[in-house]
C-alpha cells in the first residue's frame, strides 16, 4: 500500500513552499504559507519576503491591483506574523530566486510580538547566550536553518554508508548502573530506590552486541557532567557509536576515514547552495588522513614551544598549536595506555603503548577509538589499576564467558563535527537546545 498524502484540508492554507513555487511557470496560481521575514511598506506597495522551512519567497501587495480592505491587511502585517498568501507567480530579477507572488489575498493565521532585536529578518549581532534564551526565534534566521539542514543529511549519509556495510542499528540504555568510563563526569538520578546514572557512552553495551550481530552502531543523546566551560564543551550531546567485530584498531579507523569522507562531502553537496549563499565555506574531506603517533606529535610539540610530559594528555594549548599546523583532519596514534579507558587494548609488545586513536579535525578532537580488551582476565586487572571495583561490572564481565571475540570501535561527537565543518564558534550553535553547566532552559 503506497503512502497516503497529506489531507485535502492542508491545502486551505498552503498549495506550494518557497522552493517549489519558484520553480512554477509565470502565471501560476499558488498559495504559500510561512512566517513574515522582512516587511516593506513604500505606501502604494508592500513588499513582503515570506519564509518557511525551505527558504524565502517575495510577495508584492499593490494598492491598485487589490480592495482597499485587502490592500490594508497587507499593511498590517509585521515580522513573524503567521500567514497565508495566495497569488500569481510572476518573474523579477530583483526578486530572490527570480521570481515573486503577485498577491490577490492573505490570511492572517497568527499574530506575533518578537522584540525587534530578536527578528530573524534584522542582520543584528547578538551575544551567543541571548540568542540561546530566545531560541526558536533565533534558529529561524536563515543561516542557522542551513547548520541543521546540513546536520540532518550527514546523519542520513552516515546512515546510510553503515547500512551498506552490513551494520544494524541498535538502542542501548541512557538510564546505567554503572559508570562506563569510571566515576568522573556522571550524571546521577534517582531510580525507585536505586541510584542510577545517565548514560556517558554506550561502550559496555555495543561491545556485548558486537558478540551478536558483529558490526553494530548507535546514534543517540549522551551525558557528561562537564566542568569545562569551553566553546566546543556542552553536557549533553548526540554520539556516533560503532563497535565491529574481528577488526582491529587501524581497520576501524580506515572505517572512520570513509564514513566521513562519504557523508560529509555527500551532505556538503546537498546543501551547498544555501551554505554559500549564507557565507559558509565547508571543509571538503579528502582521503588519506595523515597519521601521527602520540610520541611524534609531543616532538612536534616540543619544536613549537609546548612541553609535555609523555603519558600526559593534550593540553588545551597544545591541542591550539595543532590547529595552527593541521587545519584539517588528521588521527594520533598509540597512545599511552594508562590514560585511556581500562577497556582499550595494550599493545603486547609494548604494554605501555595502547591501540587507540584519537582524530583530531585543526585542534578540535570529534572522535577517539580504539582496539578493545577481549580477555576476561585482563580486563579485570585493568579495571583495577584504573581504580574500579571488577565486582561493579559483574553484568559485563559474564559476557566474556560466552565467547567475546576481537573487536575494535569508536565514538564520535556529532556536534563537534558540525562545529568544525561548517566553521562554527561555538558548538553550541551545532545543538538545538545546548545543556551546559550553566544552562538547562529553554
Amino acid at each position: 500500500m503506497g503512502l497516503r498524502t497529506m489531507p485535502s484540508q492542508n491545502a486551505l492554507w498552503k498549495t506550494h513552499s518557497s522552493k517549489s513555487a519558484l520553480s512554477l511557470p509565470e502565471g501560476s496560481r499558488v498559495r504559500v504559507a510561512g512566517w513574515v521575514h522582512v516587511v516593506r511598506d513604500l505606501g502604494g506597495v508592500v513588499f513582503i519576503v515570506l519564509r518557511d522551512s525551505e527558504g524565502v519567497i517575495q510577495v508584492v501587495a499593490s494598492r491598485s491591483q487589490l480592495s482597499e480592505d485587502v490592500f490594508n491587511e497587507f499593511k498590517s502585517v509585521r515580522a513573524e506574523d503567521v500567514v497565508s498568501i495566495e497569488g500569481v507567480m510572476a518573474k523579477s530579477l530583483k526578486a530572490p530566486g527570480g521570481a515573486e507572488v503577485k498577491a490577490l489575498s492573505i490570511k492572517l493565521l497568527n499574530r506575533a510580538s518578537v522584540p525587534p532585536h530578536l527578528e530573524p529578518g534584522r542582520r543584528v549581532k547578538l551575544p551567543l547566550d541571548e540568542r540561546l534564551d530566545n531560541r526558536v526565534v533565533d534558529l529561524r534566521k536563515p543561516r542557522n536553518m542551513a547548520i541543521f539542514k546540513f546536520q540532518s543529511a550527514l546523519l542520513r549519509f552516515m546512515r546510510e554508508f553503515l547500512s551498506s556495510q552490513g551494520f544494524i542499528e541498535v538502542f542501548t540504555p541512557r538510564l546505567i548502573a554503572t559508570a562506563t568510563e569510571g566515576g568522573a563526569a556522571l550524571f546521577p538520578i534517582a531510580y525507585f530506590d536505586m541510584e542510577a546514572f545517565l548514560a556517558q557512552s554506550p561502550q559496555l553495551y555495543k561491545e556485548q552486541l558486537s558478540s551478536v550481530f558483529e558490526k553494530v552502531f548507535e546514534i543517540g543523546p549522551l551525558f557528561r557532567a562537564e566542568e569545562s566551560q569551553t566553546d566546543r564543551h556542552v553536557s549533553e550531546y548526540v554520539g556516533v557509536d560503532v563497535e565491529v567485530a574481528f577488526a582491529t584498531y587501524r581497520e576501524v579507523m580506515e572505517l572512520l576515514e570513509e564514513l566521513l569522507v562519504y557523508s560529509v562531502n555527500r551532505a556538503i553537496d546537498e546543501v551547498r547552495s544555501e551554505l554559500e549563499s549564507l557565507g559558509f565555506n565547508p571543509m571538503r574531506l579528502e582521503k588519506p588522513f595523515p597519521k601521527l603517533t602520540y610520541s611524534e606529535i609531543l616532538s612536534m610539540l616540543s619544536e613549537m614551544g609546548v612541553r609535555l610530559e609523555w603519558g600526559e594528555d593534550l593540553s588545551t594549548e597544545a591541542e591550539r598549536k595543532l590547529g595552527e599546523r593541521f587545519k584539517g583532519p588528521f588521527f594520533i596514534v598509540d597512545w599511552p595506555t594508562r590514560i585511556k579507558p581500562f577497556y582499550i587494548m595494550p599493545n603486547p609488545e609494548d604494554p605501555k603503548l595502547s591501540f587507540s586513536f584519537d582524530l583530531m579535525i585543526g585542534r578540535i578532537e570529534v572522535a577517539s577509538g580504539g582496539q578493545r580488551i577481549h580477555d576476561k582476565d585482563m580486563l579485570i586487572t585493568r579495571l583495577k589499576e584504573s581504580g574500579l571495583d571488577p565486582s561493579s561490572f559483574e553484568y559485563h564481565l559474564k559476557c566474556f564467558d560466552w565467547g567475546m571475540p576481537p573487536h575494535s570501535g569508536w565514538g564520535l561527537g556529532l556536534a563537534r563535527l558540525v562545529m568544525v565543518v561548517l566553521g562554527l564558534s561555538d558548538i553550541r550553535e551545532a545543538i538545538f537546545y545546548p545543556r551546559d553547566r550553566r544552562r538547562l532552559t529553554p
